[in-house]
């Protein structure tokens, strides 16, 4: 069996624990613009600023995790609804 094969149930709950990140997701400018509707220059913007997360690099390409991303959404609702 490849490694390739393997899913993420056939992985011991010991070894999920000690790589959370197993279980999360690296998300591109793509996704994140059709999540939101935001636009790529907005949310360089906001990094720019410091007020959303910054991206993992992997060569020449930028990656954010999806539950950073789900996170600040949901402060944003939150805020939202407090106003």
């Amino acid at each position: 069996m490849t490694t390739a094969a393997i899913s993420l149930r056939a992985i011991p709950t010991s070894i999920a624990n000690t790589f959370p990140l197993i279980e999360d997701q690296f998300v591109d400018m793509a996704f994140m613009t059709r999540f939101t509707g935001l636009t790529d220059k907005w949310f360089y913007k906001l990094i720019q600023e410091g007020k959303f997360p910054r991206p993992v690099k992997f060569g020449r390409s930028s990656r954010w995790l999806r539950s950073e991303i789900e996170v600040w959404v949901q402060e944003r609702v939150k805020l939202s609804r407090e106003a």
